[in-house]
């Protein structure tokens, strides 16, 4: 019995990065790109055309930036699993990623291997952060609350 292929939606404004994960992604007998997108509102329409059970989303991109996307896709297809793939680290692309329903986080520096891994991991619902995102979430989450508590008497 052969395991069915994890099809993949790339979204991302730059057409030689599209072409190039493609093209490693085509070395790979269990995944297929089935899509791809140059920005965010077209990433949208293809998720819900195709129904991708992975979808590798760059943040920056013009229309609509990829967490923005990102919340749109998982508030209208809440099984949509969405792998950030993006260059920035900066706390204020990874959280607002996080929270819009990313379920994994990794750097366009990564290796082909790590991607793989990703996509494999995200795909069985498993979160999947690159080890600096993962120390960042970690290090935030450990912090006291911001707001200071009130005791009432």
């Amino acid at each position: 019995m052969t395991t069915p292929s994890i099809r993949v939606l790339i979204a991302d404004d730059h057409a030689i990065v599209r072409k190039g994960i493609r093209a490693l992604l085509s070395t790979e007998t269990d995944i297929q790109v089935i899509g791809e997108a140059g920005d965010g509102a077209e990433a949208i329409a293809q998720a819900q055309a195709l129904n991708p059970d992975v979808i590798l989303m760059d943040l920056v991109m013009p229309k609509l930036d990829g967490i923005e996307a990102t919340r749109q896709i998982t508030a209208h297809q809440p099984r949509a699993r969405i792998l950030v793939l993006t260059s920035f680290a900066a706390d204020d692309k990874v959280f607002p990623a996080i929270k819009a329903g990313a379920l994994g986080y990794l750097l366009k520096d990564s290796g082909p291997e790590e991607l793989v891994q990703a996509i494999h991991q995200v795909y069985r619902g498993e979160p999947s952060l690159e080890p600096s995102i993962a120390r960042k979430v970690l290090t935030e989450l450990s912090q006291p609350p911001k707001t200071p508590l009130t005791l009432s008497r």
